[in-house]
């Protein structure tokens, strides 16, 4: 799908592919633009777009650089004027839900988008990677979000869509609260897999996800006790060791989680370490297992790669809606650029996707030309240790 140029910005190009009736959707479930007179929601997200897309480093930042070309604006749809006190305002005061609302509406287009994706396994059920990380803030300005003694810090807890590395599901709180409540907070959806690490292994948690016709995959902590009832023979050439039915026998674990459950022991040649699976899924091939878990790492790198391509390390306020705003409209810039990347039918990195949009916002040519000299190869990673996960 692609939209025609008449002589618009590629930012305004770029926006065309945003769903406007979600939009004001959203707005209108929270009155969100109830009394004002200038400088709309729609204002303030494009701002807070912008911002991203051009890696801006503070609001004074964002109003030098919108105030530079004053006549684009209206050509960029910001209608209001715009001020950093104005945007301070705005991300203070306005109710953070409505990006959040909107971020779910984009995704609910994209996943689509990206259903008939690779991810390395071959499977045809959905596959979502669990996993949470760590933002620090300063315990003095954020008080709202406790973490150590002296350390203030917020968790970004993310259940990733294998397929495009679309996140579904992302719930922000403060530092302390542990990783496995999450569980209790998403709706899981029959017949999908949900690959958790060991952060996650709370037997009553998982049974729910079995009672909702779903399968997980997550590893075993050392001490597990439980009974074997079944053993199948295994591929020892590939790494397998063994694959068994078992049924829990700890103090609480045999009430928790009264079903049988699989259990596939696994050595990784490349790391040298024995791995022991959990699944209650039990016609996979033993090796599809072990892959499915080695596919959660895609959620470590979607936190590394967001980290250190949007801005949401640094913040342009410190209150709770400030910085939840902040954050729901990167979720929203993420995959609206995902989304175009794929209407358009490009085949270049997210990576060299940003980094085009980031020079030629204000450029009016049609979007497709701005990329029509970029490689489809991503230049290499500066780090070794990075690795290439959005060349999807």
């Amino acid at each position: 799908m692609a939209f025609m140029n008449e002589g618009r910005p590629v930012f305004s190009q770029l926006l065309d592919h945003a769903p406007m009736h979600e939009f004001r959707h959203c707005v209108a479930r929270y009155g969100a633009d109830y009394r004002l007179r200038r400088f709309s929601c729609w204002d303030q997200f494009l701002c807070m777009a912008f911002a991203q897309l051009t890696f801006r480093e503070s609001l004074r930042d964002i109003e030098a650089c919108l105030r530079a070309a004053p006549t684009r604006l209206y050509h960029l749809g910001i209608r209001g004027q715009v001020s950093r006190s104005t945007l301070a305002d705005a991300n203070e005061n306005r109710n953070w839900r409505v990006y959040a609302d909107f971020a779910q509406a984009l995704i609910r287009i994209a996943r689509p988008l990206y259903a008939g994706e690779s991810f390395g396994v071959d499977l045809d059920n959905t596959v979502f990677a669990l996993d949470s990380t760590t933002i620090d803030l300063c315990l003095s300005l954020c008080p709202w979000a406790p973490f150590q003694r002296s350390r203030g810090a917020i968790k970004l807890h993310t259940l990733l869509d294998l397929r495009g590395s679309i996140p579904t599901f992302l719930r922000i709180t403060h530092g302390r609260i542990s990783d496995v409540s999450t569980l209790d907070e998403i709706p899981f959806q029959a017949g999908a897999f949900y690959v958790l690490d060991r952060a996650y292994l709370h037997f009553q948690r998982l049974y729910k996800i079995q009672q909702a016709n779903a399968y997980f995959v997550t590893r075993a902590w050392k001490n597990t006790q439980f009974a074997r009832l079944e053993s199948r023979p295994v591929d020892k050439t590939t790494g397998l060791r063994c694959d068994q039915t078992i049924h829990l026998a700890g103090v609480d674990t045999h009430r928790t989680y009264p079903a049988p459950l699989r259990r596939i022991r696994y050595f990784d040649a490349q790391t040298a370490k024995k791995l022991v699976f959990l699944t209650n899924h039990f016609e996979l091939e033993p090796l599809t297992v072990a892959q499915l878990y080695r596919s959660r790492w895609r959620v470590e790198l979607f936190f590394r790669w967001i980290k250190q391509h949007l801005r949401i390390k640094a913040f342009y306020g410190y209150s709770e809606n400030a910085v939840r705003t902040q954050i729901w409209t990167a979720v929203a810039v993420y995959v609206l650029v995902a989304i175009v990347r794929k209407r358009l039918g490009l085949d270049v990195s997210l990576y060299a996707f940003l980094q085009v949009l980031s020079v030629s916002l204000f450029e009016k040519t049609p979007i497709l030309q701005a990329f029509q000299h970029i490689h489809a190869d991503k230049p290499p990673p500066s780090s070794p240790n990075q690795l290439d996960l959005f060349h999807f």
